[in-house]
């Protein structure tokens, strides 16, 4: 694949409407690469997504959004049987971003109704990792990727740092970083890679919904040496460089964009 096999190639983003997932939608599109994205918002949120989508198509790429549950089975079916018929003749996927958070932040010892139940446990499990696996699966399958593709996940440093709500997110994490690894080894002959991105604390919609996140906040910024948060941008460009045809060597890895963050904690 030549640099300029990027341009007209597609990207598919789950979770693309904010954070990570619209801003990496973004720096993939200024490269000439064609948005697939995969969202869940409500009537409220849905004009800043239409803003990105008009931010996108004003790239001059050709950009498709599905609002609806990623996690459902019948719903992937659907976006990727969309995708199917959206694909030109001899087009393909290039990068597939997982970027979905969306989990339950309750601690696992706490009084009766407060704590962490088998349900909430099973569905940020389920979500924020495994659904990687099954969208992945179902992709390669149908054979909508493309040799010298791409596959990211974000993950954090929660996969094994402790904070009071965090639980079932940070074993999602774990999980997270434990199947791109099954992946890279069992997608390498397919030439495809797998790599987790290990983003810094970064101020998204995401990290707002923690409990305590004000604190998370006061804490990166004290140990990050640049002095500052990471940003969305910093980990999209990240990820538009990493998917350059010559980083084909490089696969099962966590790769760190945080400015030093996590070697100074």
């Amino acid at each position: 694949m030549s640099c300029s096999d990027l341009k007209g190639s597609w990207a598919l983003i789950l979770g693309a409407s904010s954070g990570f997932g619209a801003a990496t939608a973004l720096a993939l599109a200024r490269k000439g690469m064609n948005i697939f994205g995969v969202h869940l918002d409500r009537k409220g949120t849905m004009p800043a997504v239409n803003e990105l989508v008009a931010k996108l198509e004003a790239t001059g790429v050709s950009v498709h959004f599905f609002n609806m549950n990623a996690a459902d089975e019948g719903n992937r079916g659907e976006v990727l049987d969309s995708i199917g018929e959206l694909m030109g003749e001899g087009e393909k996927i290039r990068v597939l971003l997982h970027s979905l958070a969306f989990g339950t932040l309750r601690p696992f010892i706490a009084d009766a109704g407060e704590g962490i139940n088998r349900p909430q446990m099973e569905m940020t499990l389920d979500a924020m990792a495994h659904t990687l696996v099954y969208w992945v699966q179902d992709a390669v399958r149908r054979g909508y990727f493309a040799k010298n593709s791409r596959i990211y996940a974000m993950t954090s440093s929660g996969s094994k740092r402790v904070w009071r709500t965090y639980g079932a997110v940070s074993a999602a994490k774990a999980a997270l970083e434990s199947h791109i690894r099954q992946l890279a080894l069992e997608l390498a002959p397919l030439g495809i890679t797998a790599n987790a991105i290990l983003a810094g604390v970064t101020d998204t919609p995401a990290l707002r919904k923690i409990p305590g996140n004000e604190e998370m906040i006061q804490i990166a910024l004290a140990r990050n040496p640049a002095g500052r948060l990471t940003r969305p941008e910093d980990v999209a460009e990240a990820i538009a460089v990493f998917s350059e045809p010559g980083t084909y060597w490089m696969t099962g890895s966590i790769l760190r964009v945080d400015g030093g963050e996590d070697i100074a904690g």
